[in-house]
């Protein structure tokens, strides 16, 4: 949680920021997602930022993992999920509410715009969950893989008929 104010934020998200969870299959099929850390505090954390006018939240949220990751892929035009974190402003403390799209990576940018400036990590879903120092998103991250896991099964197959 961002807090360094004794400001006590409002209950109803006063902001919307957007993230992206990028992830990816490796060879052997485990799925693996990024966290990056802050700027300011090193604390592991969704790429996320402010929406970006002219872009859809979704464009917005990939702009994010490109800039602060150097991630490149596809990203879903639906929120996977959403999280609230309190937020430090100048004056005070925010709710802000943040919307997740999925990004299945396809390739890391040798270099990015703020490379250097954050660590990135490609963990197992669970070790991310873990790390993770915003409220909910260990949850988000563990439910979006469970869902990838679902959807990577073969089909049921039709039980014979013993006739």
């Amino acid at each position: 949680m961002e807090r360094e104010s004794v400001a006590k934020p409002s209950k109803t998200p006063a902001f919307l920021q957007v993230a992206a969870l990028p992830w990816r299959r490796d060879a052997d099929g485990t799925v693996r997602v990024v966290l990056v850390t802050s700027r300011e505090r090193g604390r592991w954390i969704l790429p996320k930022g402010w929406p970006i006018k002219g872009l859809k939240d979704c464009e917005a949220a990939e702009t994010e993992a490109m800039e602060e990751a150097g991630l490149v892929g596809r990203v879903t035009t639906d929120p996977i999920g959403r999280f609230q974190y309190d937020k430090s402003f100048p004056k005070r403390v925010a709710a802000v509410a943040v919307d997740v799209y999925g990004l299945e990576v396809e390739r890391q940018l040798d270099d990015w715009l703020e490379k250097g400036q954050r660590e990135v990590r490609w963990l197992k879903p669970d070790k991310a969950a873990k790390l993770a120092a915003d409220t909910g998103v260990g949850a988000l991250i563990l439910a979006f893989v469970a869902t990838l896991t679902e959807t990577s099964r073969p089909a049921p197959q039709p039980a014979e008929s013993l006739s």
